[in-house]
Formats: C-alpha cells, sequence, structure tokens
C-alpha cells in the first residue's frame, strides 16, 4: 500500500459545539456532517494552550508548548531544533503545501520568520486585512483587480456585520490554493495544510452567509451574572474588554447585539463548511479520495459570550480549549463513530507518522491515535487526563497571567501562578457541566483540591522535554 496523503484543515479559534452533526441545531454544516460519516470524531479533544502559537506549536511537534518554548503569541522565532511533523514527512518524500496561517512566530509589524518546516508550496496569508506585501492572499485579491479595504464592509463600532463577499474571500482563497494543490501531477504522497483565519473574530461573514442566521432563534451565551464574583480576576477584567480589558466588552452589550456575535460567528463556520465541501468533491473527482487522511480541528475555541467573556484569554473553560476534531480515511479508519475518549492535539502528530508508516520518535510526548482509529483499541479510553497551559501567552493582564490545567472525565482544575498566586478554579462537570459553580474555595472540597492540584502539578513535571535521551548511568 502507498503512504496517504494527508488533508489537514485547521481553522482558527473554532469551538467543539459548532457542528451540526453533533447536535447542534441552530447551525448549518452538512459537508462536515459528511466527513463524520466517514470518519471518528472525537468529541472531547483538547488544545494544549487557549491561544495560537502554543497550540499550533504543540500539534506541529507533538510536544507541549512549554517544553518546545512556543509559549505565548508574539515569540521573535520558533526554535530552530524544533521538527515540525511537515518536516519529518517532507524528509521522508511527501510533498507539503500551505495555504493560510502558520503562526509559529510573531506576526506583528513584520511578516513571519519561517522556519525549516518543509512546505515546498507556502501560500501565506496569516490574516485577510493586507498588512504586508507578503501576504500571498492580498497578492491574489490584486491580481482579481479587487481591494480588501474596499470590499470590505463591517460597519465601524459594530459587534458584528457582513465582511468580504464570499467571491473573495480568504476561506475560499484557502480552498482554492488547497485544491490547486491537491491536483497537481506528482509521483509521491503529499500534504496540505490548510489554516484559513475564520471563525477568528472580527466577527465578519459574508453577507450572503449573515443573513441566513437570525440573531433571534440562535442561543444565548452561558452566563449567571455574578459568577465572575468567584473566578480569577482576568476574567473580571476581560468581562470589562477582551485581552486585558483593552478590546471588546459584552458587559454594556444589548441581548440583540449578543445574539448577533452567535449569528456571525455560526455563519463564519457554514462558509468554512462550505470550502470543506468543495476539497472533499475535489478529492473525490480526482480519484484520491481513498488514499487521503482528512483532518479537521482547530486551534483552539472562542469564549463567544460564554461566562461574560468574548475571544480568549487566560482561563480554560471548555468553549476556549476544546476543539472539533474528526479524523477521516475511508476503508482503513473507522467511520461513523462518535467517540468520547478524552484526547489532546498534541496526539496528532504520532498518529500521522504511524498512519504513513514512520516512527514516532522519542522527543514526541503526544500518544498516537492510530489503535482507536483502526479499530484496534477500545473506543473510549485514551487518556485518564487532558493538560493545558498558558504563560504569559498574550499581551494584557500586565503580562502577569500564567497558568496551568489539569482535566480528567470528571474534574477540572485551573492554578493560578505569579501574582494570582493563590487564585484558582475548580469545577465539577458532572454536576456543573458549564462550569458556573467555582468550587476552588469551598471547604468541603478543600482535599480534592490539594489533590487536584498535585495532579496538575505532576502533569506540568512530566512534560519536561524527554531529549535527549539516557544513554548510560552516568
Amino acid at each position: 500500500m502507498s503512504q496517504p496523503n494527508v488533508l489537514w484543515i485547521c481553522t482558527d479559534q473554532q469551538r467543539y459545539d459548532t457542528i451540526g452533526g453533533l447536535n447542534n441545531p441552530h447551525i448549518r454544516t452538512p459537508n462536515l456532517d459528511r466527513l463524520m460519516a466517514t470518519g471518528t470524531t472525537f468529541t472531547h479533544a483538547f488544545s494544549q494552550s487557549p491561544v495560537c502559537t502554543p497550540s499550533r506549536g504543540a500539534f506541529l511537534t507533538g510536544r507541549y508548548p512549554r517544553t518546545i518554548r512556543g509559549r505565548q503569541n508574539g515569540q521573535e522565532v520558533f526554535p530552530a531544533d524544533e521538527v515540525l511533523i511537515t518536516k519529518m514527512l517532507a524528509d521522508e518524500g511527501y510533498d507539503c503545501g500551505l495555504a493560510g496561517k502558520l503562526h509559529l512566530a510573531v506576526c506583528h509589524d513584520h511578516v513571519e520568520p519561517r522556519t525549516d518546516d518543509g512546505y515546498r508550496v507556502f501560500h501565506w496569508s496569516h490574516h485577510p486585512n493586507p498588512d504586508w506585501e507578503e501576504n500571498a492572499y492580498t497578492q491574489w485579491l490584486t491580481a482579481q483587480g479587487e481591494s480588501w479595504e474596499e470590499l470590505y464592509q463591517f460597519p465601524r463600532g459594530s459587534y458584528a456585520g457582513p465582511g468580504i463577499p464570499a467571491e473573495y474571500h480568504q476561506t475560499k482563497w484557502c480552498a482554492d490554493m488547497a485544491i490547486e494543490f491537491m491536483t497537481e501531477e506528482r509521483d509521491g504522497p503529499w500534504l496540505m495544510s490548510v489554516n484559513p483565519f475564520d471563525p477568528h473574530p472580527a466577527f465578519d461573514p459574508p453577507a450572503e452567509y449573515l443573513t441566513r442566521y437570525d440573531p433571534d432563534e440562535v442561543p444565548m451565551p452561558k452566563y449567571q451574572p455574578g459568577e465572575l464574583d468567584s473566578k480569577p480576576t482576568f476574567q473580571q477584567v476581560d468581562h470589562q474588554g477582551a485581552y486585558g480589558g483593552k478590546g471588546m466588552s459584552l458587559a454594556g452589550a444589548s441581548e440583540q447585539e449578543i445574539k448577533g456575535i452567535v449569528a456571525a460567528y455560526y455563519a463564519m463556520i457554514e462558509q468554512i463548511d462550505t470550502h470543506v465541501g468543495r476539497m472533499l468533491d475535489a478529492l473525490e473527482k480526482s480519484g484520491q479520495r481513498e488514499n487521503t487522511i482528512v483532518i479537521f480541528t482547530s486551534d483552539h475555541g472562542e469564549m463567544l459570550g460564554d461566562h461574560g467573556i468574548v475571544m480568549k484569554g487566560p482561563y480554560f473553560y471548555e468553549c476556549g480549549i476544546r476543539v472539533p476534531l474528526i479524523v477521516s480515511w475511508p476503508g482503513h479508519f473507522d467511520s461513523d463513530l462518535v467517540n468520547d475518549a478524552l484526547v489532546e492535539l498534541v496526539d496528532l502528530a504520532p498518529t500521522l507518522l504511524q498512519a504513513c508508516g514512520m516512527p514516532v520518535p522519542e522527543r514526541m510526548q503526544g500518544r498516537s491515535l492510530l489503535r482507536i482509529l483502526e479499530g484496534r483499541a477500545g473506543p473510549h479510553q485514551h487518556r485518564e487526563s487532558v493538560y493545558c497551559e498558558y504563560y504569559n501567552a498574550m499581551p494584557g493582564h500586565d503580562h502577569s497571567a500564567y497558568g496551568t490545567m489539569y482535566r480528567d472525565r470528571r474534574y477540572k482544575i485551573c492554578v493560578y501562578h505569579g501574582k494570582a498566586r493563590g487564585q484558582g478554579e475548580l469545577y465539577d462537570l458532572e454536576s456543573d457541566p458549564d462550569e458556573f459553580s467555582n468550587l476552588w474555595y469551598h471547604e468541603d472540597y478543600a482535599d480534592l483540591k490539594q489533590d487536584l492540584i498535585l495532579r496538575c502539578f505532576d502533569r506540568s513535571v512530566l512534560t519536561m522535554d524527554p531529549w535527549p535521551e539516557r544513554v548510560g548511568s552516568f
């Protein structure tokens, strides 16, 4: 059997509960539902950080953010001695391409510096608005005789509204570039990374998608007035304005404005779904679907008004760190399986290596999902716990936000460090799945809290770099 191709679709900031086939009746995702029918859908997949760079660095290396020193957005460079899965595959003969984001290093004020990433084709576009000439999407728009500034329709000062028309949207462009790459004539296998900026804010889908969602028909976010009184100060600040108090605030927003954000976010995801369908159609038409692994996931989630907060920050709610994950390879992986095992995104790199017949390096810390995908292991048990971390990962909060999270089947604990030492969160996910009631300060849970703090500390210690390996006694 020849090595499989890989189509790896990674959206930006898409939470786990945004797929129609996973019982969200308010969103239309027929193509993601179709992908679910041909693969395994993991309902409890967790990113290793609620922020882009540390999460992406982790799943592209199979190693935790603190291990790879990719701890925060805006870092000058990605460490040169860290090896991406795309580089490993390229070294074994894979032809690798990218369209959209990479975001392993700083993308502010200058173009992201590349590491030895293994990509032959590199259609880089960190975000759609034209900051730099090197933005390949901007170059494409210019070649069409269009300009982003003239096309963009978002009303100034609004929470949500129409953006670029669908025919000129960056999400469509990413899919166009992927289809062009996937249908090239070549002898060996390929990997294509498709990384659109959506559904990252601004909440600005094309008008033709936005009109499909009536704000009156989408649910209000999960928020109980007063709940933040017992939550860490980072959340209280971000309720007044995202990103440390400087961004969008829901504190004074009306119900209509808040539901308008939800409607626009769903519309952005429906547009993504459209282009997932186009890429699947291209694989089928070219006769490659049966020999292509398709992965659909996201780097982290979006608060979307839950707990009175929008966007992301130094907190570990399910909506911020739990993401969609569908893995499909018809005829090789189980199909139409919904799996509730606890998995981490660092598990993807070793899974791909094994599926492609390659050894997994000792330095990788993820655990391969291959046995589950092939039906050779129980489908609902993979990890006893998942771990997530935030190390001053974004500007704001006076650069004082440091936190670690441990979550098992029933409990979640979030421990804050440095200036916020002593603050934390403890949730019983069985009785409080929406994470409203913080048990951190309850005396009845003191012993449990201490045990979970130690478990969280164990996870942080055991993410130490396993490389270089020990080769002698001394």
